[in-house]
């Protein structure tokens, strides 16, 4: 089979079928980290490196697996050293979804052909710098090429979203939206939690030194991400907690935590807890779609966070997570009241967030994510979905991108890994043809627009 190819991913002629009916269907994503500044500057990109793995950390931690020194990747290098770093290794990379990924953009949306290596480096560097200058290359344009129809961001709770501002005013399409993300003021342990608080308060002009205050915070917030069209709410759990907490033992720890004091486990948890479903009782009142993205331990490698002031692209998966006796309380306090999408990082947890998403009408399965964002991943994870909960009751795929063109390039590794798992049901006689199609399309776009933005 041809590199990437017509075929790519689709193991027979029904899933050619299934992924034809739904190749060309617009681009709806609930979640990315795009730059806004980058689209509503709309300049042209520079070079390869500035378009791939400027803000990558993907690419970032492979260059390291690979023994590029970091000034090569983060660092003071130009562009084109780390371009030529990367090249020189990036048929080492081969297996992994990054290969394929950027690969993807330069064959689909770039019309370069060649394969990233040593020997080609400067070839693509030169060729893509030609067509990057071109209008047709400006970041607006491109959205529009790709299809993308809606797009949301994430944006921390204390932001005023002043370029969302801009953007209703010079952009009409795509549709870009605020995501009101929330872990810098709920996870009260660490160390930036009081300047997030601090920032929370001088941005919505509101005392916080009480709870009371803090919440009416909280609240001017979420009304204003309302006002510019957020439709949901993003929250980042490295471990779930959810029991009930009243509102004196909550105010205790806050003013604790204001005061610098050193707080017990079970004193975080209890304000995670009551935090939680506050955040969801104010995404209840807007009817936000609640994500939940669990289970990610960020900063591992402590040598590139001290050394090198990183705070991404050290990130790992922890197993040891509790998902269902710690989120029990949560899901049964909002039965049937708020849409709520489970993330998350762990393959091993699906099966359990599946079940309980076939428990709760108003649960959905996220797609699979982050590391588990490959065909491999995603394949597995549908294959899963179809036989405790239902295919329909998925999110849908979400490009979590930091890179525009990988908007288009992970959306079409997901329609073809989709297509491929259904038609397999198709060739084995389990679901008949024309449910496949209907089943693809609603996946691949009408199912996450309804969840999200009808």
């Amino acid at each position: 089979m041809k590199f990437l190819g017509q075929n790519y991913l689709l193991e027979n002629s029904t899933a050619k079928e299934l992924y034809q009916s739904i190749a060309s269907l617009p681009i709806v994503d609930a979640h990315n980290h795009s730059d806004l500044k980058e689209i509503l500057a709309n300049e042209n990109w520079h070079d390869i490196w500035q378009l791939e793995a400027a803000s990558d950390h993907y690419v970032w931690e492979l260059m390291r697996k690979r023994g590029i020194p970091e000034s090569k990747i983060t660092g003071s290098a130009s562009n084109k050293e780390k371009w030529f770093a990367l090249a020189e290794i990036f048929p080492e990379l081969a297996g992994n979804p990054t290969y394929e990924w950027i690969h993807l953009d330069l064959k689909r949306q770039l019309g370069i052909e060649e394969n990233i290596s040593a020997e080609t480096a400067n070839y693509i560097w030169q060729v893509s710098k030609q067509k990057l200058a071109k209008t047709e290359f400006k970041p607006q344009k491109i959205l529009k090429k790709m299809q993308v129809e809606v797009m949301c961001t994430t944006d921390d709770v204390f932001s005023l979203l002043k370029d969302h501002q801009r953007l209703h005013k010079e952009i009409n399409s795509p549709q870009i939206l605020p995501t009101w993300r929330t872990d810098k003021i709920m996870n009260i342990e660490q160390p930036e939690w009081l300047e997030s608080v601090e920032k929370l308060a001088r941005n919505y002009q509101q005392d916080v030194a009480d709870l009371t205050g803090f919440l009416k915070a909280l609240q001017k917030s979420h009304d204003h991400f309302n006002k510019l069209g957020c439709v949901s709410g993003d929250h980042g759990i490295a471990a779930p907690v959810s029991y009930p907490v009243t509102f004196s033992q909550a105010e205790t720890v806050y003013k604790s935590a204001l005061l610098g004091k050193k707080l017990a486990q079970s004193e975080i948890n209890d304000f995670k807890s009551f935090i939680l479903i506050e955040f969801g009782k104010m995404n209840q009142l807007t009817n936000w779609v609640t994500q939940l993205h669990i289970g990610t331990l960020r900063n591992y490698r402590d040598s590139l966070t001290t050394k090198y002031n990183l705070t991404e692209g050290m990130d790992i998966s922890n197993y040891q997570v509790e998902i269902a006796s710690n989120l029990r309380y949560f899901f049964n306090y909002f039965d049937n009241k708020l849409p709520i999408v489970i993330y998350t990082m762990e393959p091993a947890h699906w099966f359990t967030a599946s079940t309980i998403s076939r428990a709760f009408p108003n649960v959905y399965l996220g797609a699979a994510w982050w590391y588990a964002d490959s065909p491999y991943g995603m394949e597995k994870q549908l294959e899963q979905v179809s036989t405790v909960d239902l295919f329909y009751n998925l999110a849908g795929m979400v490009t979590d991108s930091r890179k525009i063109l990988s908007y288009s390039s992970r959306t079409e590794m997901f329609r073809r890994s989709l297509a491929n798992v259904v038609a397999n049901q198709v060739e084995k006689g389990k679901i008949p043809n024309d449910v496949a199609i209907d089943l693809v399309s609603w996946l691949s776009y009408f199912g996450p627009k309804k969840l999200f933005f009808s």
